[in-house]
Parts: C-alpha cells; structure tokens; sequence
C-alpha cells in the first residue's frame, strides 16, 4: 500500500467506519491515533501490503476494527493480524491479553504474568489459605530443556488465579494449531509457549466486557488450550475419517511477527 491515493483512500475508509461504531468502542479510544498507527503498520509491513493488494483491503479493516472494539493496537504489539492463506486471522498478543484482563477485571489486577520452567528451576503448585499459588526458584542463567510452563494473575484483594502446562500439554496445543508448521514455533517455542498458558488463564478470570467486546476477545482467542477439549474436538470432526489431518500453515509468518510483533514481547 505504498500508493498515496490508495492510503488516503484506506486511512478514510477505516475512519468511517470506526465513527459508525464509536459508541461501541472503550470510552477513551482515540480515533485519529488509532487510523494513523493503523496505516503505519500498514505502510511498514510487506506482508499485509501484499495481502491487501491481492485479497483487498476489508480483512484489513475488519481486523483492526475488531481490534479497536477492545482497545488494542497493531502498532503498539497489542494485537498480530497474520495472513492464512487467504485469510487474515486476528490474534490479541501477550502484551494485549494482559492489558484487557487488567481493564475489564472487576477484581482488581496487581500483577499478572507468565513463565517458563526449565529441568533444575524449583516449582511448587501449592493452596495458601484457600487460594491457589506457586513457589517458582529458577535457576540462574537455566538454559536447559523446559519441562512446562505457568501463568498467574494476582489481584489486590489477595486472591490469585494459576494455570500450570507441561510440556506435552503445550505440544498439544502447538499440534492443532493453524500456526503449527509456522517458524514462530520453531524459533520462538519459548515465547508461544507462555502465550499458549496465558490464554488458557484468561478463560479462568471473570471480565466484565459488553456484547461487541466479548466478541472481539473470543474470536481472537478461539485457539482451543485445554487438551480434553481438543481430544473432544478431534473426534467430532474426524469421526467419520481414518486419519486425523490438520490442513495448511501459516504463511510468511516468521515475517509477520518480526514486523508486527517485534519478536513476542517478554
């Protein structure tokens, strides 16, 4: 999108129709920043350009607009817009899932993070007091294999919510993945691994979002991580085949991330 004709024309198109729905956008949403940081992307980052001129420019929008519903911002690593086939999928990233568990929160979020556990760091799921916790003592500078990984988010009155993965947890997640094939899994494990326990522990915290946000959040969080919930899913869409396949992979998304995602954030 490196014609000016053709930005002006997008930057006007996503002005008005992000006006036609700014009652249903957060209050403190910015309009003209969001259409300025949405065209730099666009401008910055080869692969949406070439999606956009050989699919289009809706998806585009349509993406951004779901984006802005829950206040998140391309530019700012909130959100990836990646190319599948000729599909674009919204996915929030990291950095945008903890930001909307501590806006729509009625609990209040002090804290709330993922990481990663290496074979020798000390881990410890335990109940304090009635509310779950870890006891987590990495070894310094630990580069050996990891064995799982965890989440949590701790909120002000006290109370925590925990999600734990191990490994072969998170491999079946990686598995059924759209993305499974993508160099994002092979260069990056570590970092889709906490995002993969991440968005497992959003599914746990109560958020109190209107109709259209809950919307937006569930259709870029759709990614199944639960693995009882995946084996059910596998059977009922495979019951009538011999083989279980998982069609297609992503598509430049090792480009797509370091443009839009800037390598996952920590």
């Amino acid at each position: 999108m490196n014609d000016v004709a053709l930005q002006n024309q997008f930057s006007v198109s996503l002005r008005n129709d992000l006006e036609s729905v700014k009652d249903a956008l957060p209050d403190d949403f910015n309009i003209p920043r969001f259409v300025q940081n949405s065209l730099a992307l666009v401008q910055g980052n080869e692969t949406l350009d070439k999606f956009g001129r050989q699919y289009g420019p809706a998806q585009i929008k349509a993406g951004l607009i779901r984006g802005a519903y829950l206040g998140l911002d391309a530019l700012n690593q909130e959100m990836y817009l990646v190319p599948y086939k000729d599909q674009l999928q919204f996915m929030p990233s990291y950095k945008g899932m903890t930001k909307l568990v501590r806006k729509y929160s009625p609990r209040k979020v002090k804290s709330i993070y993922a990481k990663l556990v290496r074979d020798g760091d000390e881990f410890e799921e335990v109940i304090v007091h009635g509310e779950p916790s870890v006891n987590f003592n990495p070894m310094p500078f630990n580069d050996a294999p990891v064995i799982g990984a965890f989440a949590i988010c701790l909120f002000e009155d006290g109370g925590a919510v925990v999600e734990t993965m191990s490994k072969a947890e998170i491999e079946t997640c990686h598995k059924q993945s759209r993305a499974q094939n993508s160099p994002a899994w092979s260069k990056f494990w570590g970092e889709m691994a906490k995002k993969t326990v991440i968005r497992r522990l959003c599914k746990s915290i109560t958020l109190d979002m209107d109709a259209e946000t809950k919307a937006a959040f569930e259709a870029g969080t759709e990614i199944e991580t639960d693995a009882k919930e995946l084996a059910a899913k596998d059977i009922s869409e495979n019951q009538n085949s011999q083989n279980f396949v998982i069609d297609g992979e992503m598509t430049e998304l090792d480009s797509q991330m370091a443009e839009v995602g800037n390598g996952f954030e920590q």
